[in-house]
């Protein structure tokens, strides 16, 4: 699966435990009619993936969903979710320069027309 947005946040890399596991967040708004502010986390050698961005760069983050069951010492079961970023991708990199079409305008009109060729368009 995919998000696709512009980044509002990027967490620092934490560490957990006495193994070390790290864990880095960040926030993808979305660009919808109404915007999700999707909070991705990265984990263990995928933290560094978001050295290289910055909030307000557009992206497209290739995620998993997680789920899990946790059992409470009271015997209530419980259920979480997670969204686990794998992969980055900075959208900016992407998008032509927009300098390489002149406008209509600057088009010069055909000569060379001839009003007795078929045309079969429907309009």
């Amino acid at each position: 699966m995919e998000v696709q947005g512009k980044i509002k946040l990027v967490g620092d890399t934490k560490t957990f435990g006495n193994n070390g596991f790290q864990k880095r967040e960040m926030v993808v708004t979305t660009e919808e009619q109404y915007p999700q502010h999707i909070m991705i986390e990265f984990v263990q050698d995928k933290c560094s993936l978001l050295d290289a961005f910055k909030v307000g760069q557009p992206v497209k983050v290739g995620i998993n969903l997680r789920g899990r069951e946790w059992v409470s010492p009271q015997g209530e079961t419980k259920y979480f979710n997670s969204v686990q970023g794998w992969r980055i991708e900075n959208l900016a990199a992407q998008q032509p320069s927009g300098g390489s079409v002149p406008p209509p305008d600057q088009f010069e009109p055909a000569s060379d027309l001839n009003e007795e060729d078929y045309d079969d368009l429907p309009f």
